[in-house]
């Protein structure tokens, strides 16, 4: 009886040591696998899909969506989250559940989101080297071309209508684009989501049109139908044929998966300037 006891005793300080985590944005839970402590991790949101073994963990809910209940039957110790959802969040704090907090909106803010991440997994060597990787890439951009105009746009439909979607000032895009020597065809001191119409467009007249779209991958013919539509533009990016997609799913993910966007960049800056 003793033995079992002091075996059931170890066994309880084992768990109770052992990491739970739970991870609410797919950013966060990329970090988080990243940094080695996927095995770590007992619950997510729907749209946590990479690496693909976080596809099998328990989800919670989506980005509005998520449940308090599952997560409190998911027993984590630790709670890693963005401000999306803030009752969540009090609530999270009323219940004593440790809660990490982060932005991933900017360059600066994912490295430290990393940093951070790396200090309280004790994984501070891999942080670093993740961190190094993201300013590598950084300082590949430089000398490729200069002083373009480049516009983002984010999930570009078949028609040039109303609603056009682009990147705006404050996120990382501004910080890649910046880095590279070249700036936002867009320009605002607002933090608001840009929506821009055609006329708007062929006012600030980009030099490069990048389409963010991480949902055409292989999807050829309805990338061709909207490439069709903005080469009709009498902007320089149409005139010269600066028009690329950037369809992969990591396109619009800030996590440590930037630098592969940052490599696709890249790609089409060498383009421009080989053309």
């Amino acid at each position: 009886m003793k033995k079992f006891i002091f075996i059931l005793l170890i066994f309880c300080i084992n768990l109770m040591g052992e990491s739970r985590i739970v991870t609410l944005t797919p950013s966060i839970n990329e970090i988080v696998y990243a940094l080695g402590m996927g095995n770590s991790v007992v619950a997510n949101t729907r749209y946590c899909d990479f690496p693909e073994e976080s596809k099998s963990v328990k989800k919670v809910g989506g980005y509005a969506t998520i449940s308090l209940e599952k997560i409190i039957q998911s027993k984590p110790t630790v709670v890693i989250a963005q401000n999306y959802d803030e009752k969540v969040l009090r609530n999270l704090k009323s219940l004593n559940i440790k809660t990490l907090v982060f932005k991933t909106d900017t360059l600066t803010s994912i490295k430290h989101t990393i940093k951070t991440l790396g200090e309280y997994f004790q994984k501070e060597e891999r942080a670093m080297e993740l961190i190094s990787k993201i300013d590598d890439s950084l300082t590949s951009l430089k000398n490729i071309v200069s002083n373009k105009k480049v516009l983002l746009v984010i999930g570009p439909r078949k028609d040039l209508n109303n609603q056009i979607y682009i990147t705006g000032n404050n996120l990382y895009f501004e910080d890649i684009i910046k880095a590279s020597g070249n700036k936002n065809a867009y320009f605002s001191t607002s933090t608001n989501q840009p929506v821009v119409n055609s006329e708007k467009i062929i006012n600030m007249n980009p030099d490069i049109i990048i389409m963010i779209s991480p949902f055409l991958d292989g999807k050829t013919k309805e990338k061709k139908k909207i490439l069709d539509n903005w080469i009709s533009l009498p902007v320089n990016a149409a005139i010269k044929k600066n028009i690329y997609f950037i369809d992969k799913l990591y396109a619009g993910i800030p996590s440590q998966r930037v630098v592969y966007f940052i490599k696709d960049f890249k790609k089409i800056l060498e383009n421009v300037r080989n053309k």
